[in-house]
């Protein structure tokens, strides 16, 4: 569940995660709560898909409560409701969601199966297990090196955390933090306590770069090739699927939102609705829109306050992917399919 003001935490963490284990409470009400219009579990569940976790664990947890007891209805009643939301939010539920049972209070069904004498009906394997099953998603370690700046620190020299989500980087490199076009060259690469000489995609790394000062980094920039640096804009095109409006919005060109995109928290306004997409036929709409409402899907130009490091959706999944978020809720989700506007692109 979580409280409403850790989202933005949830957004930055969950967009360094390939899998995520949603945690859902099977006691009576607890779960209703949570998934109900405005709940977080919900929320969440949006939020994971947007971010690019491609596989989802659906926990459900505390099923020792004396108002569960183990129960299978509370479990099949659980899984049942979940399931046509995560389809809606875009999940392929056979192939990358999973649910099942345990008490995290006990520990049951976490390390090793849940004993039998506990829980008779369940078949399949403990929590454990199942992450260690889990297949990963390929990310490409010849591709163009991207690495979006979490976090930045002073330790002889500049060293800057993120994850590498394209190409490899060894000691030596020479490569640009974007946008500011700044050269740098890399002196160390530390995986955890670690030091290595290089890494690939997927992993989280430390690195220690010299040709540029800490307090010239912000979040949100991005370590990148020299060769295929990563577009830079103020505006740039996105479909959008909006979720919920706050009470009485309208969602239009003048539109104030906060956009949530890798490791970039920035403020933008929408500045022209393009064209609706029909959700049937994925096809663009003939009439002129001037307004959309809660599940709709509209083609629209976004405006940023300041320069932003993003890519086509189609080009790099992980950093073309966002949300817009006003007064603390998440109000629509999006993806980038337009960089041109761009000298860089």
């Amino acid at each position: 569940m979580g409280h409403k003001s850790y989202v933005p935490n949830m957004i930055s963490g969950a967009s360094q995660a390939d899998i995520g284990v949603l945690v859902i409470s099977a006691r009576k009400g607890e779960f209703e709560t949570g998934y109900e219009k405005g709940g977080q579990t919900r929320e969440h569940v949006q939020l994971a898909k947007t971010l690019g976790v491609s596989k989802l664990l659906v926990v459900v947890n505390k099923m020792d409560d004396p108002t569960v007891n183990w129960s299978k209805d509370r479990y099949d009643e659980i899984e049942s409701k979940m399931t046509p939301f995560l389809k809606s939010s875009g999940y392929n539920v056979k192939k990358d969601v999973q649910f099942l049972p345990i008490s995290g209070l006990i520990g049951s069904n976490l390390m090793t199966r849940v004993d039998k004498n506990v829980c008779s009906w369940w078949n399949g394997p403990c929590l454990f297990e199942t992450l260690d099953a889990v297949e990963v998603p390929l990310r490409d370690p010849k591709g163009p090196f991207r690495m979006p700046i979490i976090d930045k620190f002073k330790d002889m020299g500049t060293v800057v955390m993120g994850k590498v989500e394209s190409g490899s980087v060894s000691e030596g490199d020479s490569l640009l933090v974007m946008p500011n076009k700044a050269q740098v060259k890399v002196l160390a690469i530390y995986i955890d306590e670690d030091k290595v000489r290089c890494a690939g995609p997927g992993e989280n790394l430390r690195i220690r770069l010299s040709g540029i000062e800490e307090d010239d980094i912000l979040s949100g920039f991005v370590l990148c090739s020299v060769v295929r640096p990563i577009a830079s804009v103020s505006e740039f095109v996105a479909q959008l699927q909006i979720l919920e409006l706050l009470d009485n919005a309208i969602f239009t060109a003048g539109y104030k939102a906060v956009l949530h995109i890798h490791a970039v928290v920035e403020e933008c306004e929408i500045v022209e609705l393009m064209q609706q997409i029909d959700p049937k036929t994925k096809k663009p709409m003939k009439k002129k829109v001037l307004f959309v409402k809660n599940g709709a899907v509209v083609v629209c130009r976004i405006q940023v306050n300041n320069v932003i490091c993003i890519e086509k959706f189609s080009d790099f999944a992980q950093l073309g992917r966002f949300t817009l978020r006003t007064e603390g809720k998440t109000v629509a989700v999006g993806k980038v399919t337009d960089v041109s506007s761009s000298p860089s692109a």
